[in-house]
């Protein structure tokens, strides 16, 4: 996965292993980082890999 890669919400829904609700609740309330092209809603992988990291020093404190 590229830093510049855009994901589609199918691949990040399945790299998060969750639903389209809970993923467009993340993004609602800014956790997730998004874009929106046209009528596309992309979430750029360093964003992913952010929050993913994010969460994981949470759990480790």
């Amino acid at each position: 996965m590229r830093d510049d890669e855009l994901l589609t919400i199918p691949e990040v829904m399945a790299r998060l292993k969750i639903g389209r609700s809970a993923l467009y609740d993340l993004i609602r309330t800014r956790r997730l980082a998004s874009l929106t092209i046209g009528r596309a809603r992309r979430i750029p992988a360093h964003a992913l890999h952010d929050y993913v990291q994010r969460h994981l020093e949470e759990a480790t404190r």
